[in-house]
């Protein structure tokens, strides 16, 4: 299953492609600011604001030791470093998305609080107890083996500790439509319904804190991104650098799979019991 899920992601040279699309977009390479990337690495509904809501929710304060599963290329990591001054670590089932991350870290001075490794989130290679938040954005969909994947974040959290999702969840509309940003077929898409979601949280050992619909705002969000990728050419900066040629009709089900409320969307907060 690992396999099919790098095969969905997988991308090469990504890293030379991001930095020619930045220097195509004026921005100099070298000396990039997190604001540069915010077309391409917040990829995730509602983008930046829904990281910043999520830190907010969460609590996150200086200094802290923050996980971030299923980090991509590392866009959140670096909005919470430099905004909130966490120490980041970011894991991710893609070499290449590593990779990228820990280049655009350097290229973005945070490098120093900024680090990244290839791992599988069902065993991660890290110490019992080690981090004080735990955080994941639209990662769960691809893991078929949701106790495991909560029960490591679990472990790997203090007593007391904070996880922080932001993830799609099955909608009561039916099966959704694929390709979607996360699937191109069913071998990849492991949607849970809300009350199951809860019910492997409590089960994995947190006490839930916050728990947001934000289905609606999202639909919105994506519907007028999708409006305006229709109705000008691609930024050359944009999402169909991670996703390929199929983006456009990613994208279409994507709106699609949120009218129909197919997917809904929640941000959650609790604590390790």
């Amino acid at each position: 299953m690992n396999d099919a899920v790098k095969l969905h992601y997988a991308r090469a040279n990504l890293g030379e492609a991001i930095l020619a699309a930045l220097a195509a977009a004026g921005k100099d390479p070298e000396r990039l600011d997190p604001d540069d990337l915010a077309p391409l690495d917040e990829f995730h509904l509602r983008g930046r604001a829904a990281t910043l809501e999520l830190a907010r929710a969460a609590g996150l304060r200086a200094g802290q030791e923050v996980l971030d599963v299923g980090c991509g290329i590392g866009g959140p990591s670096r909005r919470i470093a430099r905004d909130f001054g966490c120490r980041v670590t970011g894991v991710d089932l893609s070499e290449e998305y590593c990779r990228v991350a820990t280049l655009l870290a350097a290229r973005t001075g945070l490098a120093a609080r900024c680090r990244y490794r290839a791992a599988d989130a069902l065993a991660l290679p890290l110490d019992e107890a080690s981090y004080d938040v735990v955080w994941s954005q639209h990662a769960a969909m691809n893991v078929a083996d949701k106790a495991g994947f909560y029960g490591e974040m679990h472990r790997v959290l203090k007593p007391g500790g904070v996880l922080a999702l932001y993830d799609v969840l099955a909608g009561p509309g039916g099966a959704v439509h694929l390709p979607s940003p996360w699937a191109r077929s069913e071998e990849t898409n492991f949607l849970v319904a809300p009350d199951a979601l809860r019910a492997l949280l409590e089960s994995a050992g947190f006490s839930i804190t916050d728990w947001h619909d934000d289905s609606d705002v999202a639909r919105d969000w994506f519907a007028s991104r999708a409006k305006s990728a229709r109705d000008a050419a691609p930024p050359a900066l944009g999402l169909q650098l991670l996703l390929g040629a199929d983006f456009a009709p990613m994208a279409r089900n994507q709106v699609r799979n949120l009218t129909e409320r197919r997917i809904v969307v929640f941000r959650v907060t609790g604590r390790k019991r």
